[in-house]
């Protein structure tokens, strides 16, 4: 059964200069994981614009509940690419409040913005 689904789309310009007038944001959104891609190279900013697009669409999917942490829920891919999602602490228990065991997620970035689709199953 469909609990919630969730869309959101980021300019990219937009995020990256957020991220570069506010350097410290970058931490208030992401886990370390995020941030840096297998050998330890700096993901690009489109990559994490379309992360943050899958948070937003995250909340939206559980009914855009108050106080959810960013870091809450890591956007990472399987060995395949697949994008998947791991929540803990305030998202998990909103997840598990509504009955959330399944998450389904795609991410996209093409001419200059990143959008997500998150769908929440139960």
């Amino acid at each position: 059964m469909i609990i919630g689904v969730g869309i959101d789309v980021a300019e990219i310009d937009r995020f990256r200069a957020a991220l570069e007038r506010t350097p410290e944001m970058a931490a208030r959104l992401f886990v370390a994981s995020e941030l840096l891609l297998p050998g330890g190279e700096r993901r690009g900013t489109a990559s994490l614009a379309a992360r943050f697009a899958a948070k937003e669409a995250l909340a939206k999917a559980l009914g855009a509940p108050g106080g959810l942490r960013w870091t809450d829920a890591e956007v990472y891919a399987e060995e395949s690419g697949r994008p998947r999602l791991r929540v803990t602490g305030t998202v998990e228990a909103a997840a598990r409040a509504l009955g959330v065991r399944t998450w389904h997620i795609s991410l996209s970035h093409d001419a200059g913005v990143a959008s997500a689709v998150v769908i929440a199953e139960g």
